[in-house]
């Protein structure tokens, strides 16, 4: 599914449009804006650009001299899944929401919690979290630069994470030998385990799975219910992974730091439209993704507290092997792992592993 939409006016419908120049600043500038993802738009944080970033954006320009010329390629019209950030650095883009699970190495600090597997599974908890770390670690912010990004908030996370699959799963034993496919370092989350882990993205989940390319996934019930994994993986095992942190939005910061400040000021309160309408709609989701994906206590089973600590325990510390490279890589590592950890804790999150280096 893919799509390019162009909106030539911003704040006016059409007829304003046609007749209304001298409602119009005198001097009015048009500035052009290409927004893009490599998701289609069944996909909240695809939705919410068009649905609430854009309008806020716009909102925040009325009354000035400023108006945008909308460009959106979504579905790979533009850039492929994880390709996002190389349209931003080559110009191609001037916004976009980052997928950075998709790329664990380019942006290894924003990755912290796909690194700390197991923690809570309350999305507004990890994004607290993550926005901390943003305030108190420039590190986190600065990393975006290496890449001419500039981290504009509307941080989102991905709802708790769980374990979908062809066969039934009731403890780590029954992964033995099995193709399991999770999005980037999530792949780490099946060491010790006895199963196989591939690198996947939702984008050919489906067919992959129906193929036999493997046998389950590793994905959250908000993207499982639209992609309609339960037809090909209908066994569904709630493993309270935890929430992630899996992306933001982002500008060209060579392009961002040549434009007015009012539109820079729209651009950030935009994006915190975009988290905050996105967290809510996420949380109205979530329960009816569930009852499409696991319509029936047969197929589902929920891993007990112990079983959890014990699948925790098993991986080896790879929180602290992401820690140590992004430290050896000139990034404070181990500073937003401690950190991350201890903001975590203090609001008495529910970890099944205390991932900090002590």
């Amino acid at each position: 599914m893919t799509r390019t939409i162009r909106r030539l006016m911003t704040g006016t419908a059409l007829a304003g449009a046609m007749g209304s120049a001298l409602a119009a600043p005198a001097m009015a500038e048009t500035i052009s804006i290409t927004v893009v993802n490599g998701h289609p738009p069944i996909f909240l944080w695809v939705k919410h650009l068009s649905e609430t970033f854009i309008p806020a954006v716009d909102a925040a320009l009325e009354g000035t001299e400023y108006s945008i010329d909308w460009t959106e390629a979504y579905g790979g019209s533009l850039a492929a899944v994880g390709g996002e950030l190389d349209a931003i650095e080559d110009g191609l883009a001037e916004i976009a929401v980052i997928p950075t699970v998709f790329m664990p190495n380019k942006l290894m600090l924003q990755n912290v919690t796909y690194n700390t597997p197991f923690g809570p599974a309350d999305a507004q908890q990890v994004m607290d979290a993550m926005e901390a770390l943003y305030d108190q670690i420039p590190g986190m912010a600065e990393s975006w630069n290496a890449y001419d990004a500039e981290y504009l908030g509307g941080g989102f996370a991905l709802d708790n994470y769980l374990l979908m699959t062809n066969f039934p799963v009731t403890s780590i034993d029954d992964l033995e030998g099995h193709r399991i496919a999770a999005p980037g370092p999530a792949v780490n989350w099946l060491e010790g385990t006895g199963a196989v882990g591939v690198a996947g993205n939702l984008t050919t989940y489906y067919n992959d799975l129906q193929t036999g390319v493997f046998d389950g996934v590793i994905v959250f019930p908000t993207a499982a219910a639209p992609a309609r994994l339960h037809e090909v993986a209908p066994y569904v095992t709630i493993t309270n992974f935890g929430a992630q942190s899996a992306g933001g939005v982002v500008a060209s910061q060579s392009w961002l730091e040549g434009q007015p400040q009012q539109v820079q000021d729209a651009l950030r309160a935009g994006a915190t439209a975009f988290q905050e309408a996105y967290i809510a709609e996420q949380a109205e989701r979530i329960t009816a993704a569930m009852a499409t994906i696991a319509p029936n206590d047969e197929n589902l089973h929920v891993l007990s507290p112990e079983e959890r600590a014990r699948w925790a325990a098993a991986l080896p510390d790879i929180a602290g092997t992401w820690a140590a490279a992004a430290d050896e890589a000139g990034l404070p590592g181990t500073e937003v792992l401690t950190t991350y950890v201890r903001t975590l804790q203090d609001a008495g999150a529910d970890l099944g592993r205390d991932w900090s280096q002590r």
